[in-house]
């Protein structure tokens, strides 16, 4: 069995460039289980990084000064180093009035992670509370945190202070995330089997509960537009719910293991899904299509070896905000870096024992989390985006695959704009 297609010659595979690493000092007690991060995060207006580094700790880091202290520039241009440079958090020394770094005991094992950040504009669905504990400002940072015991603590970025402490899970949260339409709803999915859907700015209440998978729920993620929300988890089933109504949309059957991330494009036209079979397919989710799968082992497994252990299960993908490119962790101890365009990567890069990954805000470097606490960074690959790439995806944001269809264009195009030609 090999990682790559007999057609593709893997070193004619690009090598990403390896441009720092964040390391966590190892106590004589801790050389075994406790200390994995779980979840790696950016913040949206990129100004922290934050990581589950084991142990209950979180660090929270101004991102810019990180990118200093590997000696990387902003778009990732090397300047004067030599090698990536190793930095143990607290290094990082801030200038007066400017972000600092924050250590935040959780009081349990960190699995999940979430950046929210509020618009004014958009108010509680609460309308009937006239009376708030906390009033979220435009340029209020929160940090949400999932824990082993099924709780959820919520922490202001800017001074490490816990501000709420949402407790209703029955079982682990393994994963946050925040609708991106600056309401402050937050998704939470757990190993109770749930989804649940809380309002921040209604001081953390509990709006919904989402039930429907049969086992564990591993991962969710908000489309663009925060209308839809994919959970996926322990079954082969990748779910969408309408978060209008809180209702089941449909299940997209394709996996033949459990699906374990799930993550829109930019411009919500496409999902990616990965799964313990060795595969991550992107989906047009609005007709329930394949239109590309991206295989970590060839040839291919029969359903049944795809379901057990095969030495390639996919941990974790994250979708480039360029729209053009997709990262995947895998038990193959690869990173790689796939072109929506290619069925091989694009480029690799080598990395043991990977759990958890996420590119950085605007999209030049992605972190990747791993069984020991620490966390790794490469360049994405680089290319300029083409003029038809940024229309079709400014296209996409506003219009689904049914309203491209019904245009009168011709048909090139209209595959073009449908992501059938990819």
């Amino acid at each position: 069995m090999a990682s790559f297609p007999d057609s593709v010659n893997e070193n004619d595979i690009g090598k990403a460039k390896f441009i720092g690493e964040l390391l966590v000092p190892v106590a004589p007690f801790d050389q075994k289980s406790g200390r994995e991060a779980w979840t790696v995060a950016f913040a949206p207006n990129g100004s922290y990084f934050a990581w589950s580094q084991g142990h209950r700790i979180v660090r929270l880091i101004p991102w810019t000064k990180c990118l200093k202290n590997f000696l990387v520039g902003h778009g990732g241009e090397d300047t004067n180093a030599s090698s990536p440079r190793q930095v143990i958090p607290g290094q990082i020394i801030p200038a007066a009035g400017e972000p600092r770094e924050h250590t935040i005991d959780c009081g349990d094992i960190v699995w999940g992670l979430a950046f929210g950040s509020s618009v004014p504009e958009k108010e509680s669905r609460c309308v009937n509370i006239e009376w708030h504990r906390f009033k979220f400002g435009q340029d209020q940072l929160l940090l949400a945190t999932g824990l082993n015991n099924g709780r959820i603590k919520i922490w202001d970025v800017y001074t490490g202070k816990l501000l709420l402490n949402l407790m209703d899970h029955t079982d682990v949260v393994r994963d946050l995330t925040f609708a991106p339409d600056g309401s402050l709803v937050l998704v939470s999915s757990s190993r109770d089997k749930t989804l649940r859907v809380w309002d921040l700015k209604d001081d953390g209440n509990m709006m919904k509960v989402l039930r429907g998978h049969q086992n564990w729920v591993y991962c969710s993620a908000f489309s663009p537009n925060s209308s839809i929300l994919c959970s996926v988890g322990a079954s082969k089933a990748v779910f969408l719910w309408n978060m209008d109504k809180y209702t089941l949309i449909r299940k997209l059957e394709g996996h033949h293991n459990d699906v374990v991330s799930c993550e829109f494009s930019p411009d919500g036209a496409l999902l990616a899904t990965a799964s313990y079979d060795t595969r991550v397919i992107v989906w047009d989710h609005h007709k329930a299509t394949i239109l590309l799968e991206l295989g970590h082992l060839f040839p291919p497994p029969s359903p049944i070896f795809a379901g057990g252990a095969n030495d390639r299960w996919v941990r974790c993908l994250s979708f480039c905000p360029d729209g053009r490119h997709i990262a995947s962790i895998t038990d193959d101890r690869l990173v790689r870096f796939w072109s929506i365009e290619e069925r091989a990567p694009q480029a690799i890069a080598s990395l043991s024992n990977g759990l958890c990954c996420a590119f950085s805000a605007e999209g030049s470097v992605l972190a990747a989390g791993t069984c020991d606490g620490s966390v790794h960074f490469w360049e994405c690959p680089r290319s300029i985006a083409s003029l038809q790439h940024m229309c079709r995806m400014a296209l996409r944001r506003v219009m689904t695959t049914q309203q491209v269809e019904a245009l009168a264009i011709p048909t090139p195009l209209r595959d073009y704009l449908t992501y059938k030609i990819i």
